[in-house]
């Protein structure tokens, strides 16, 4: 079977946008705003060239709030696969949940099983790509992302480049990210030489932090 690094879309691998109007960071709103966050390509050209199948699994409910459009998002899509592809990086698929359970708009409004933290879009992936969820990883830079990826069994990775400002809210959710990393190009090079050793599980150097959401402070020896 196939292993896959799951990635989160918005602070994973584009940067969140701040909307002036409402004094809000939310995701991109229309291809424009698009930006990669530095070295996402380099990053995702590692997960490629390790073996891994590299796939979006984001929840985008910018439709159900009336926010967007189904021809928006896919614009918005294409323009993070141009910009990968710019740098060599590829995605070998996009999982979106676009349901909301207070969705403007009637369609989409659902307490559904993709939606993070639950592990559907992960679940559904595994089924339609043949991934062995147990050898695969999820970065991602939120506490729903964590969760999905721990009931789904994969190694998580969480993304954070302050010094666990997050901590305490990972101790009370019961959340033990499997390492704590500042950015995709630092998980990608963990799971890169994951790869190359055969085990889920490497020695933690000076950009890595082991998750040790049960001790306090997880992984806050190797931030910066």
């Amino acid at each position: 079977m196939k292993r896959a690094v799951f990635l989160d879309r918005d602070g994973t691998i584009n940067a969140m946008v701040y909307n002036p109007e409402f004094g809000v960071v939310d995701s991109p709103q229309n291809p424009d705003e698009v930006r990669l966050l530095p070295g996402v390509g380099e990053a995702i050209c590692a997960i490629n060239q390790a073996g891994f199948l590299a796939v979006v699994v984001s929840n985008q409910p910018g439709i159900a709030k009336g926010k967007c459009t189904p021809a928006v998002l896919e614009a918005i899509t294409e323009k993070m696969r141009q910009g990968l592809a710019e740098r060599g990086a590829r995605l070998d698929a996009v999982y979106y949940c676009l349901h909301h359970p207070e969705a403007a708009v009637p369609h989409y409004r659902a307490v559904c099983d993709c939606r993070k933290p639950k592990p559907g879009l992960l679940l559904r992936a595994a089924g339609d790509l043949g991934i062995d969820l147990g050898t695969s990883f999820l970065v991602g830079d939120g506490i729903t992302d964590l969760l999905a990826g721990m009931e789904a069994g994969v190694t998580t990775l969480f993304l954070s480049p302050r010094k666990c400002y997050i901590c305490d809210e990972l101790v009370r959710q019961q959340v033990d990210p499997g390492f704590i990393v500042p950015d995709l190009l630092s998980a990608a090079r963990l799971i890169s030489g994951t790869a190359a050793q055969g085990s889920p599980t490497c020695p933690v150097d000076a950009s890595v932090g082991r998750g040790r959401a049960g001790s306090g402070c997880p992984g806050a020896e190797g931030m910066s």
